[in-house]
């Protein structure tokens, strides 16, 4: 079983600790832990991990983000992978730092890259793990903070961030899209059952 993994983000060494490039350090933690290498190819570069019989492609865009779509749809005819098994992780302003959130289908959400995968590729019909990364910047200050680098703190959660993320792509190749979404978004679930209990308790 083959699977496409793309994580979004921009080539260049400037922009190797920003917050838009969130896809990309998921996939070199991958990378790393596996003991596997990424190889320059057309529109990206590729690296291959194996986990229980299941193949995944590793795939950062050289595309830059706004044209994502491009590589995407190269590498799965590339591989000839159907668009089902396809996965893309790309962060999300509208998520808490650190909160994970897995679907399947859907709007871009306002995310260029993914939008531009879903026009590319002519649906949405796909997987997508947003990682938020906050909004903590002043009007008009948007592009700046999703281009700026991260504090020491955000990159001190990275390891963690990628580690869930990485045992959610191996439960949705091995026991399913529906289990791998109960996990990843398990957390919102409790951050929220504890905000709704703190706000009731201070009522009481």
């Amino acid at each position: 079983m083959e699977y496409l993994v793309a994580g979004l983000g921009n080539i260049g060494a400037e922009y190797a600790s920003t917050r838009h490039n969130m896809g990309f350090m998921v996939l070199d933690a991958w990378a790393q832990a596996s003991n596997t290498l990424f190889s320059v190819g057309r529109y990206g570069s590729i690296a291959e991990v194996s986990f229980k019989g299941r193949h995944f492609h590793l795939l950062k865009p050289s595309t830059y983000m706004n044209l994502s779509g491009n590589a995407v749809r190269y590498w799965l005819q590339k591989l000839s992978i159907p668009v089902e098994n396809l996965i893309v992780i790309s962060d999300d302003l509208n998520l808490p730092f650190g909160t994970i959130r897995m679907r399947q289908g859907g709007s871009a959400g306002g995310h260029n890259g993914l939008q531009n995968i879903i026009d590319t590729l002519e649906t949405d019909a796909w997987a997508r793990i947003r990682v938020g990364i906050g909004n903590e910047f002043s009007r008009g200050g948007q592009v700046d903070f999703v281009l700026g680098d991260m504090s020491e703190e955000e990159i001190r959660q990275i390891p963690e961030i990628s580690s869930r993320i990485i045992q959610g792509i191996k439960d949705f190749s091995t026991i399913g899209a529906q289990k791998a979404m109960s996990f990843l978004n398990s957390r919102i679930k409790k951050e929220e059952n504890v905000e709704k209990n703190a706000g009731e308790t201070s009522e009481n």
